[in-house]
């Protein structure tokens, strides 16, 4: 398989992939990555159109932040232009990325210069051969006015020349309210052209087109002074159609029963005899209104179709950017939920811990009293054991009385001691019930029945 259609195939297959990168992209909105490699491809094809409506659709905010992204479009720009020279200085003018490198080489390698350098040797070669005169001044007739050029010469994107001025009337005769702007169909190809404010006039002058008929003239113009050799300048041909079952006749009416023109001996002698017929310049006039009338109706529809397109495209927009607000509301509420919920858990813990502390400092405070009893008890009965030690029972009866006296009292006042309550302990009743509010947050949903639910749950508690 040659290299070039292997290069070809390859630039296809990474075409279709960034293609489908960005159709796939979250939101429809891809990286500058992929827009940077998806453009510099379409301008290694040529496919002007693809670029420039790429161009547009990347977001704003993009552009201004990849200057590489729009360096690449400032060389599509000098493509457009056919400014030859400034696809070079723009290649030049910019550092690029290793990923973009290599297709700017491969617009360099491919050669702009050529195309305008086979032109001219073309058109050489034809003004060198008088047998190809008559084809060049094929080549260099109007495709409206079908004469030869009339400067200045406009070319198009596909790369068809127009005389300014048949254009121009053209433009005028589809374009009644003069609007500026618009859109311009080729009249060789139907290839819609976007004209901008400045509509035909803002158009690409053919300077080369324009040069090779100030040629053809001038040599035209010194072949009939001197040399007879080479072939004369023809003029334009004149010849009507002639009918095929009479061949001496030119079709000079319309037959209207059978819709084709015809002539004055079928209407008579042939097949037409007994048909309805009609001038050939009233039908001419009439069917060329009514395809002007049909251009212009599918003219305006095509213009109520992209302003419907743009439509859709703003509306896409309006619903990413009332999605997102939306997103961030969602965000805020559940926000302002989680804080809440944060409050209401610090004051609940706060409670338990605040009755934690009473508790403790209750049983702490009652265990002190527990000491210091117990304290006396201990000195108490070890005065009373040294007593009972006593040998002399005088000594003995004056000290115990009063210790047994101290003795009952010391246990009757522990046997009174106060206690804590039964369950004291117990922190059963800080035990939180989620399962109503668990239940509601699992039915909370967009819309107004949510404020009705938490009234009717806020009802149901009060009650």
């Amino acid at each position: 398989m040659p290299v070039s259609v292997m290069m070809a195939e390859f630039d296809e297959k990474l075409l279709l992939q960034f293609e489908t990168q960005e159709l796939e992209a979250p939101g429809g909105i891809a990286t500058p990555q992929v827009y940077s490699q998806l453009l510099v491809l379409y301008l290694l094809n040529n496919d002007m159109n693809n670029a420039r409506y790429l161009w547009k659709r990347i977001p704003q905010a993009i552009k201004t932040a990849n200057p590489e992204l729009a360096a690449i479009w400032a060389v599509g720009q000098r493509i457009w232009q056919r400014d030859f020279p400034g696809i070079y200085t723009a290649i030049d003018a910019c550092q690029w990325s290793e990923n973009i490198l290599p297709v700017m080489e491969a617009l360099r390698a491919k050669g702009f210069k050529s195309t305008l350098n086979m032109d001219i040797q073309r058109a050489s070669s034809l003004l060198g051969s008088p047998g190809s005169m008559e084809s060049l001044e094929k080549q260099l007739s109007c495709p409206i006015c079908l004469d030869m050029f009339t400067k200045p010469v406009v070319i198009l994107p596909c790369q068809h020349n127009l005389c300014r001025g048949c254009a121009s009337d053209l433009y005028d005769s589809r374009n009644p309210y003069r609007f500026s702007g618009g859109v311009f169909r080729c009249p060789t190809c139907r290839f819609e052209v976007v004209l901008d404010r400045h509509g035909v006039h803002g158009l690409q002058r053919n300077l080369l087109v324009e040069n090779i008929i100030d040629i053809y003239k001038q040599q035209q113009e010194g072949g009939s002074g001197g040399s007879t050799t080479e072939t004369p300048i023809k003029p334009k041909s004149s010849k009507e159609p002639m009918c095929q079952e009479h061949e001496d006749e030119k079709i000079n009416i319309y037959c209207v029963t059978h819709q084709v023109p015809t002539c004055s001996m079928c209407k008579v002698f042939g097949q037409h005899k007994d048909c309805e017929v009609s001038p050939l310049a009233s039908v001419y006039q009439a069917q060329k209104g009514e395809l002007s009338n049909a251009i212009d109706a599918l003219v305006a529809v095509n213009g109520r179709l992209q302003a419907l397109l743009n439509q859709m495209e703003e509306a896409c927009t309006t619903v990413q950017d009332n999605a997102q607000g939306a997103k961030q509301r969602l965000g805020e509420c559940f926000d302002s939920l989680y804080a809440a919920l944060e409050e209401r858990k610090n004051a609940l813990l706060e409670r338990i811990t605040k009755e934690q502390d009473e508790k403790i400092d209750a049983l702490r405070s009652l265990a002190k009293r527990y000491g210091d009893r117990l304290q006396a008890a201990t000195e108490l009965t070890d005065t009373a054991l040294q007593a009972l030690e006593q040998s002399s029972a005088a000594d003995f009866l004056l000290a115990s009385k009063n210790l047994i006296a101290q003795t009952k009292d010391v246990t009757k006042s522990s046997l009174a001691e106060e206690r804590p309550e039964p369950g004291f302990e117990r922190m059963d009743h800080f035990t939180l019930d989620t399962e109503q509010v668990e239940t509601l947050l699992s039915k909370m949903d967009f819309g107004g029945d949510d404020d009705e639910e938490f009234e009717d749950a806020e009802d149901q508690e009060e009650e």
